[in-house]
């Protein structure tokens, strides 16, 4: 039987999750999510379902991980071509630096969401790797490989344009 406290306690609880909602609703929203809002809501749903599943210490990882299940169920749903769900996952670069963007579209949909989970979602890569479900080493590695990865694209990209200059020219004046 939950009395009061217990039943206060928990809604106390909850209201620090559920300021996360806004977090999660963009990470939806950047991986395509046609209704971010929608699923944000879902993950909260989840979240007051299985509190006591929900990591005190820091919610987000286990908030992402929840939201990326929904995205990815959604998606199985909702589409079955591949080519479909590519063109999906694309949308989640916009307002990028053109050579940015076409690099991280270059990069396999694992090495992105490595990438993207430390660049937006502002995890740590303990907490990514949680979200993910994986061990935190091999977050690293895959991290590791996926910063190489895109900076080798980035390199290809840059070699085909002439330099600029950096400002810190050296001029002789006579």
């Amino acid at each position: 039987m939950t009395t009061d406290h217990d039943r206060l306690a928990a809604e106390d609880r909850f209201r620090s999750v559920f300021s996360h909602l806004g977090a999660v609703a963009a990470y939806a929203r950047r991986r395509g999510h046609p209704d971010a809002d929608a699923a944000a809501a879902e993950v909260m749903t989840i979240a007051w379902r299985r509190l006591t599943d929900v990591p005190r210490d820091d919610p987000r990882p286990w908030l992402f991980a929840t939201a990326r299940n929904i995205v990815l169920a959604d998606r199985r749903r909702t589409r079955t071509v591949s080519a479909q769900v590519d063109r999906a996952s694309e949308t989640e670069l916009l307002e990028l630096d053109p050579e940015l963007e076409s690099a991280l579209r270059a990069l396999s949909r694992v090495d992105r969401e490595a990438l993207l989970l430390i660049a937006w979602e502002d995890l740590t890569p303990s907490q990514a790797a949680r979200s993910l479900g994986i061990n935190p080493t091999a977050f690293r590695v895959r991290l590791l490989r996926a910063r190489r990865r895109l900076q080798a694209k980035l390199d290809e990209a840059s070699a085909g344009r002439p330099r600029e200059p950096d400002g810190n020219l050296d001029m002789e004046t006579t």
